[in-house]
């Protein structure tokens, strides 16, 4: 006898149910459904959207509705009275329920999507990055958390970012809001959200962290460059800037070790760049800028002032400069210091 209907009816006893709010959608419950679903929990889980409290209670799991966070009842809203939730680990910005969802499943996401063992440092940094660049405007955003005071008045509108974008997909004030309507848009607000997360988390897995070992290494073996420590060498071209200072941070770089210049192959060109370290990732400001008489000149000209072959510039405010080989960049850096 064919076993097909009684597997089939205890399968689908099996599938969990995620509960979350009917009519207008947001930003956070779309993600978080999202992200439910790349666990193995609820990777095959069916979505309810309501508001009615029978069937909430009757979910696997509920996210931005039913007035309740309580982990062990596998409920995440954070709109009731008295929520003060945040991320921790230095974040102090009030959790929505994208929030929530990230910091109880975000790690196994990593995981899974990284494709990384549990148990691999890796997997903690990127957590945290990706709360840190992707999640929290998605917790301020909900939760109406300003970036700068309100007493500033915005000098542009901004509505292309991932939480305005997910408004666009809601039914216009004179569409039809027929439920099946709505939660077929929901559901392509949950795709173009958790689309744009594995996105980011993808860049950050293989580009962003290779980038941070990389400059860990040119670090670490500064005084094998210049026994000052004052000069960074890459062999190839990186994103070294934030690394650079979270890496100073986390070894306890002293301020008068700080390196002063960084040395890397142009992207395109064959070339070499001499770049001063800013005094912080956003700033204009050098730590030590390459010498005055060197800014603004060119190539045989800066050649000859500097007394150092193969120079190509130095930009006018001396933040940065060239020359056509590693051992002429080297030569303008071990210079600039004694200047």
């Amino acid at each position: 006898m064919s076993q097909t209907g009684p597997a089939t009816k205890k399968q689908r006893m099996d599938v969990k149910t995620i509960g979350t709010h009917n009519g207008t959608f947001h930003c956070d419950e779309a993600l978080a459904v999202f992200l439910l679903r790349q666990t193995d929990a609820y990777k095959d889980a069916s979505l309810k959207r309501t508001r009615d409290p029978a069937v909430l209670d009757g979910c696997d799991i509920v996210v931005d509705v039913g007035a309740i966070y309580d982990e062990s009842k596998r409920r995440f809203d954070h709109h009731q009275r008295g929520f003060t939730e945040v991320f921790g680990h230095g974040f102090s910005t009030k959790l929505s329920s994208a929030g929530l969802i990230y910091k109880h499943f975000g790690k196994e996401v990593v995981v899974s999507a990284a494709g990384l063992e549990p148990s691999d440092k890796k997997v903690d940094t990127l957590w945290l990055k990706m709360y840190k660049e992707f999640i929290e405007a998605l917790d301020a955003i909900d939760n109406g958390i300003s970036q700068y005071s309100s007493q500033e008045q915005p000098k542009y509108r901004n509505r292309t970012d991932l939480s305005s974008r997910v408004g666009w997909l809601n039914p216009r004030w004179n569409e039809s809001t027929e439920s099946e309507k709505v939660d077929a848009l929901f559901l392509k607000a949950s795709q173009l959200t958790g689309g744009e997360f594995l996105g980011r988390l993808d860049y950050y897995a293989n580009a962003w962290l290779p980038a941070r070992n990389l400059v860990l290494a040119g670090l670490s073996s500064r005084q094998n460059i210049d026994a000052s420590g004052k000069i960074i060498l890459f062999e190839q071209f990186a994103p070294w800037k934030e690394h650079l200072f979270e890496l100073e941070a986390e070894q306890g770089v002293s301020e008068d070790e700080l390196p002063f210049y960084v040395l890397y192959p142009d992207e395109t060109g064959g070339n070499w760049r001499i770049q001063a370290v800013p005094v912080s990732p956003e700033s204009f400001d050098s730590r030590k800028a390459l010498p005055e008489q060197w800014r603004g000149v060119r190539d045989d000209e800066l050649s000859k002032v500097s007394g150092v072959d193969g120079c190509i510039f130095v930009h006018a405010s001396g933040f940065i400069g060239g020359n056509k080989t590693k051992e002429g960049a080297l030569n303008l850096a071990k210079m600039a210091l004694k200047m």
